[in-house]
């Protein structure tokens, strides 16, 4: 199962609106097959998997990242592929939320003979389907916020100068987070201000993320969609509504990139699943534009709380990831 979900990595920010899945395939001992959710969502991991396997799939056991789908769309659903591949055992990490699977697939594995096991490292697969159970759940996708700061939690210097206040070694780095993530965002303020490309560079990335620009206000004409560069949608509106459109069109994990003013109202909207923080060893001052305008906050306790899960040095930065207490 580490291995499957190793491999269900790799589908992150390629396969929306279709979970990222790994499936390995073992016989006697070896792996026969192994695969992931492939960009745009399709093909699934099963069948590829089953067809790297071949012949050799017959009695093997399948591991699998999420339970396999039971519903028939643009390809026939992964539990009955596996069921006539003649596939002994399938263990699966995790129930596939969606309504239209739901512990049918279980059920056809079952109905058909094959010996099921559930919930085998579960917490670290629910870590990585985080985007596609929070669509599934509550309708939006998971929400990153990232913030590149000098040390006293400045953005730009008072003049709006900003380029750059973190090294390029964490630059590189953000673009290895923009990868892994459906979509990036940024507020018009920003977009005007900064031009952003808002695409992963550098990284050989099979599908570049959707860039989302939240403006009531006109924005600057950006590069077109191409290989280069993901659809580009501008939206307007309150951010849950927002985020709820973000969430119907099959976004899952979401990138806000900035600027103040949108992360202060995602903050205040709870929206914020995940901060990732890029600290620099360099002092603006009170006088510098601060990465999240104002909360309003009267006592501590409104603040959003978050857990820190993971830290290290990048070039001469150092990065730090939290998550929300209760996500």
């Amino acid at each position: 199962m580490t291995h499957a979900l190793r491999l269900a990595r790799r589908g992150l920010g390629n396969s929306w609106p279709n979970p990222a899945v790994g499936c390995v395939l073992i016989r006697e001992g070896r792996v026969v097959g192994r695969g992931w959710t492939q960009p745009g969502g399709r093909p699934h991991a099963e069948p590829v998997a089953l067809a790297q396997a071949g012949p050799l799939a017959r009695g093997a056991t399948a591991y699998v990242t999420l339970e396999p789908c039971a519903h028939h769309g643009r390809t026939p659903p992964c539990a009955e592929a596996l069921v006539r591949a003649g596939i002994a055992r399938v263990v699966t990490a995790q129930t596939d939320p969606d309504q239209r699977v739901a512990g049918r697939g279980h059920a056809i594995l079952r109905a058909a003979g094959i010996e099921v096991t559930e919930g085998v490292g579960e917490a670290e697969a629910r870590q990585l389907q985080a985007g596609f159970l929070m669509r599934e759940l509550h309708g939006r996708p998971f929400l990153t916020l990232k913030l590149a700061t000098s040390f006293d939690g400045r953005i730009a210097t008072a003049g709006g100068e900003s380029k750059w206040i973190t090294g390029q070694a964490a630059r590189r780095h953000s673009h290895g987070l923009r990868l892994i993530h459906d979509a990036i965002m940024v507020g018009g303020g920003t977009a005007r201000a900064d031009r952003p490309s808002l695409n992963v560079r550098g990284m050989g990335a099979p599908r570049q993320p959707v860039r989302v620009i939240l403006s009531n206000g006109p924005i600057p004409e950006l590069p077109p969609e191409g290989p280069e560069f993901g659809p580009l949608w501008q939206m307007s509106g309150g951010i849950v509504d927002v985020m709820k459109e973000l969430g119907a069109r099959g976004i899952t994990r979401v990138f806000c990139e900035g600027g103040g003013n949108l992360a202060a109202s995602l903050l205040r909207a709870g929206l914020v699943d995940q901060l990732v923080g890029y600290t620099a060893g360099l002092i603006i001052g009170g006088d510098g534009r601060p990465a999240i305008a104002a909360l309003e906050l009267q006592r501590l306790a409104e603040g959003g709380r978050f857990q820190l899960v993971e830290t290290c040095r990048v070039g001469g930065d150092l990065f730090h990831r939290w998550l929300r207490i209760d996500a």
